[in-house]
């Protein structure tokens, strides 16, 4: 485990130093690039290639009605598919802002509203709200080597808070089963999960949407791929 972690640490402050040395060669602050992503997740033992949106099937404009999600490919309650993928759903967020109180989780939860979308946070059959991954990870520290507090809220505070302040609770049934991750870099478009062909699938442009970090947000994605036992191939999608 210990290992596992080492190198998602390792592997961040490779990401990180990537985009401070484009920024000290260049004037201008610099874009994380499609080439970018490419080469971390090559370095990290990864199979990665970039498409265009034009090729991949299913593509679809992101929709007010969806819910913000986690990036899961299992099947789910919810039919509302077509809101922005992350991991853990607004989990990514709290995240990546180092945001660990219960108050802070609600406050997120009403921006993610605030912004046009759906908040949700989900559990699946088995496990109840443990049932996600990525919270299970945060919650465990499992990210503790990597420089993120865990929560002060264990999964079913979560759960309640998210639903108290006008979330929504999702519930995915089946295995994991997820055979690429799809990180999706065009603005506002995202792909409806499929239990019958699992994919992962990230909205990458989500992220600068919430004012992230981004390549902490996407090296937390691939790390709980990676730590999840999940497979080491991407498919980076452009315009």
């Amino acid at each position: 485990m210990s290992s596992l972690v080492g190198t998602a640490t390792l592997a961040a402050q490779k990401f990180i130093d990537l985009i401070t040395l484009k920024a000290c060669r260049e004037p201008k602050e610099t874009p994380l690039t499609p080439e970018d992503i490419v080469g971390v997740l090559e370095g990290r033992g990864w199979e990665a290639e970039i498409v265009k949106a034009a090729d991949m099937e299913g593509m679809v404009d992101v929709c007010p009605k969806g819910i913000l999600k986690c990036v899961d490919g299992r099947g789910s309650d919810n039919e509302a598919m077509a809101g922005p993928k992350m991991a853990g759903g607004i989990y990514a967020i709290a995240h990546n802002r180092h945001t660990t109180s219960i108050e802070g989780l609600k406050a997120i939860t009403k921006e993610v509203a605030a912004k046009g979308h759906v908040p949700s946070v989900h559990g699946d059959h088995s496990s109840d709200m443990m049932g996600c991954g990525f919270f299970k990870l945060w919650l465990t520290g499992r990210f503790d080597d990597m420089g993120y507090p865990r929560p002060e809220f264990d999964a079913d505070q979560g759960a309640q808070a998210v639903k108290e302040a006008g979330g929504f609770i999702e519930m995915h049934h089946g295995s994991h089963e997820e055979k690429v991750v799809l990180i999706n870099l065009v603005e506002n478009k995202t792909l409806e999960p499929n239990e019958d062909d699992q994919r992962f699938i990230v909205d990458g442009w989500a992220a600068g949407k919430f004012d992230l970090d981004v390549p902490n947000f996407l090296v937390a994605a691939a790390a709980t791929v990676e730590m999840l036992g999940g497979p080491k191939k991407a498919k980076i999608i452009v315009a």
